[in-house]
């Protein structure tokens, strides 16, 4: 790692609610890169169920740590990155986490070049009880021009994004409810074509049990979502390719295993 890449400072935000079962899990994996520049930022939503117990035991290491009623996830997102005074802004997850101590390195390296604006990677989806047990492998690729039409996106997780980037183009769009991320990523990708680099790795763990995927009624209120999204910015979605590029992403998810 290059002295330019060290001197970069890398916001990481998690926001959470009521998480005492995965909190840990997630802040440990942040404490434990081997990157030396990082902000630490945890927004909880009121907590009452004693997130707040396990979070405070990490006090001395979390930069800022706000705990108050918010209206939804991507509500605290932004406050999160309100909060943020780093030149690259990533998010963990309460119920995610990193899957080695050196992603960030990776990260910061990658942001080394000054040209590049965002960058993303590869996720795993893993059981709850059982996280060294991989579900479904989300192996992302470029993008190209167009990509979002076709039902495609990065994972978000996985996505960091240069703090000036978000003042010049915005943060999350709190009219969408489900999907806010995904019209975000297409925001800025396909609307106004940041240079995105996809770092061909393996950046987050996430358990499985997530907000969008808990029911067929909230994925179809996503990919509703979605669909408005692309509408909005002018993207002129096909029914067709968009349902016929999900399904086919999707099933691979479960039948791809990433390398060792």
């Amino acid at each position: 790692m290059n002295n330019n890449s060290q001197n970069l400072q890398v916001s990481i935000i998690t926001v959470c609610f009521n998480s005492t079962e995965t909190i840990r899990d997630s802040i440990e994996s942040v404490l434990s890169q081997n990157y030396p520049n990082i902000e630490y930022i945890i927004i909880d939503g009121g907590s009452t169920d004693g997130t707040l117990d396990i979070i405070n035991k990490y006090q001395d290491k979390i930069t800022v740590n706000i705990s108050e009623p918010d209206d939804g996830i991507y509500d605290a997102m932004n406050k999160g990155m309100h909060n943020a005074t780093g030149d690259v802004i990533g998010f963990i997850n309460s119920d995610d986490f990193y899957p080695s101590k050196t992603v960030l390195s990776s990260i910061a390296q990658v942001f080394s070049d000054e040209s590049i604006d965002a960058c993303y990677g590869d996720l795993c989806y893993v059981k709850q009880n059982n996280t060294q047990s991989v579900v479904r492998y989300w192996k992302s690729s470029a993008f190209e021009p167009g990509s979002f039409r076709d039902g495609w996106s990065p994972p978000h997780p996985t996505l960091f994004v240069r703090r000036n980037i978000y003042e010049k183009y915005g943060m999350f769009d709190l009219d969408y409810k489900i999907a806010a991320d995904v019209e975000l990523m297409m925001r800025l990708l396909e609307v106004h074509d940041v240079n995105a680099a996809y770092l061909p790795e393996v950046l987050v763990h996430m358990r499985l049990g997530g907000e969008t995927n808990k029911s067929i009624g909230n994925i179809i209120r996503q990919n509703q979502e979605i669909w408005r999204a692309l509408k909005m910015h002018g993207l002129k979605p096909s029914l067709f390719r968009f349902i016929g590029g999900k399904v086919l992403s999707r099933g691979k998810q479960f039948v791809v295993r990433p390398s060792e």
